[in-house]
């Protein structure tokens, strides 16, 4: 399998933004993390503070890659372009956040890429991301 990980605006700020609220982790840190998980699978990291080059990102992993797995950070709110690149292409999109964002601020807890994704993993922090890898890999295992 092959899977991009694409974090969205401020992740690169992980471990000195609101440590409390997203962990101590380095983003480097966070994807050293997700990588010791997977020794066969194929991942590829991509972190931007620009909502065109994650839209950009997206186009073009349709038929490179077997899945997204997407932190969106605040565009997750209002990122409508980037809700449209993610129905405009034919591979899966797994929505993750570190933060339970249901239990923060209101305008957190709404999500306008949920009706386009895969699925949403949110609150298990750095698993969130090995979760929603997993769950890339049980769905191309039940299409097979």
């Amino acid at each position: 399998m092959k899977i991009l990980i694409l974090n969205g605006p401020n992740l690169n700020l992980l471990g000195k933004r609101e440590p409390d609220v997203y962990g101590a982790q380095t983003l480097p840190e966070l994807n050293a993390y997700i990588r010791g998980y997977f020794k066969k699978t194929e991942l590829d990291f991509f972190q931007s503070n620009h909502e065109g080059e994650i839209i950009d990102r997206i186009q073009q992993a349709d038929g490179v890659y077997d899945g997204i797995v997407l932190n969106a950070g605040a565009y997750t709110h209002y990122g409508y372009a980037i809700r449209d690149a993610v129905a405009g292409v034919q591979i899966p999109v797994v929505e993750v956040h570190l933060s339970n964002v249901d239990a923060r601020e209101p305008f957190r807890r709404k999500s306008v890429l949920a009706p386009v994704v895969a699925g949403r993993i949110s609150g298990f922090g750095a698993y969130g991301y090995v979760l929603a890898v997993r769950a890339l890999a049980h769905r191309a295992k039940d299409k097979a």
